[in-house]
């Protein structure tokens, strides 16, 4: 009985042993998670139950359970790297084309594959959650998974809708009494130019005239503003719809704009222009600038200046980088400044992670002891954040891991001793006459 009771103390700790040099083993793996041998006693037991002075029958392994505690984060020079801080899984699909074969794992050492998708080493596809449009603010469809393909991904470009100026115009000026002609600069203030774009991204020259016509009836001094997109007059869109070849500022005596005003009574400087003032001879859809805005401009003894200019159109771009916030979304960005999100990364816990199914390649597989799966996106419903340019490094901590090596090793002997102590007393007995 004593030999099978040492037997099971070696088998025991030669367990604990292969667990613990496992864990040494995968120190340096990302995304590893240490194991710890679980071990409950044993008893021979009859039909009347386990007597108080039956001795036990030794030990036997009950579990060798993962510790899913967070790994340090370890900074990289690849910006597809991925660390998880906080709860939930990377979804792996077992190739761009089989995502319904899924992993799961907590290594983020993502690359592309020749076909642009983001893979792991094993050319498992990351799975992400597709975006329902072109901006952060249109969502994603949370119930679809994708894989995320880049190289494929050009920057489209996008016509100019609206143009802001913040100008200064001269205090100084004299007012101009000659009827407004492009051509003469006599008949005009200042200028400026600005670039715009149609729908295939070609540039156009919008071009604005001011013309100061000294103060008006409400005792208020007036500039007229004369539009030009491509040497075209574009007419400005009143109330009622109708048209004048210019619309007005004002401004009040501390020399700041006074109109024109909203419907709010917001002093916001914006001017309706005509719709489809020009068709490009390429076939580009046909430059509409619904709102043209000069809020914030002022009317100050100082030379002529434009502060701010912005508009909203893009010309076409090639993919110039890939960023990912913490809220795992994946942005393209573009040579032409612009950028579109290409999916969320997508996580998923269970009620059980002790139960995962280990695959080996530091990835897990569902099972009946982990629960379903519940996917989420980082950062909300207990979902942890995604730290892009880094990996989790694994949680091994090989201090703790030598001393339970040591107290492993003594078991070991300890057992082995346990046997040749009773092979010794098995021989008194033998051996007498």
């Amino acid at each position: 009985m004593a030999f099978s009771t040492a037997l099971s103390g070696l088998n025991a700790a030669a367990n604990n042993l292969a667990v613990t040099g496992n864990n040494i083993a995968n120190a340096n793996t990302t995304g590893f998670k240490k194991s710890r041998s679980e071990f409950v006693d044993v008893y021979a037991s009859s039909l009347a139950g386990v007597s108080k002075t039956t001795p036990g029958a030794g030990v036997r392994v009950a579990n060798v359970a993962q510790q899913f505690i967070q790994g340090n984060m370890q900074f990289t020079d690849n910006n597809l790297d991925m660390g998880i801080s906080g709860e939930g899984f990377f979804v792996l699909a077992k190739s761009p084309t089989e995502i319904n074969d899924r992993a799961y794992t907590r290594s983020g050492e993502f690359k592309l594959n020749q076909e642009g998708f983001v893979v792991n080493n094993q050319g498992q596809a990351l799975l992400a959650f597709r975006p329902n449009g072109a901006t952060v603010a249109d969502g994603f469809s949370t119930g679809v998974m994708q894989p995320i393909q880049i190289n494929t991904i050009a920057g489209k470009p996008q016509a100019t809708e609206q143009v802001k100026f913040t100008v200064n115009l001269d205090a100084s000026e004299d007012i101009v009494a000659l009827p407004f002609d492009k051509t003469d600069p006599n008949t005009f203030s200042s200028q400026t130019s600005a670039t715009i774009y149609d729908s295939f991204g070609s540039s156009h020259i919008l071009t604005t005239y001011f013309v100061n016509t000294g103060v008006g009836v409400d005792s208020q001094p007036t500039w007229n503003v004369y539009h030009y997109l491509d040497d075209t007059l574009v007419p400005v869109v009143g109330s009622g719809g109708t048209q004048s070849d210019f619309g007005e500022l004002k401004f009040n005596p501390s020399g700041n704009l006074s109109a024109p005003v909203n419907a709010d009574g917001v002093v916001d400087g914006l001017f309706t222009l005509a719709a489809h003032p020009v068709t490009p001879a390429t076939g580009a859809n046909d430059i509409a600038i619904g709102r043209m805005s000069y809020a914030n401009s002022t009317q100050f003894n100082q030379r002529f200046s434009v502060n701010d200019l912005k508009q909203n159109g893009l010309p076409a771009g090639q993919l110039s980088g890939i960023d990912t916030d913490d809220e795992g979304i994946i942005f393209a960005r573009f040579s032409n400044g612009g950028s579109e999100p290409i999916g969320q990364v997508a996580l998923v816990r269970f009620a059980n992670p002790q139960g995962l199914s280990k695959l080996g390649d530091t990835s897990w597989g569902q099972s009946a002891s982990s629960g379903e799966s519940i996917s989420g996106a980082p950062g909300s419903n207990n979902f942890g954040l995604i730290q892009a340019g880094a990996i989790e490094a694994s949680n091994v901590d090989l201090s703790a891991q030598l001393v339970n090596l040591i107290v492993a090793q003594q078991a070991y002997q300890a057992n082995a001793q346990t046997i040749s102590t009773e092979n010794s007393i098995m021989q008194t007995i033998l051996n007498i006459r």
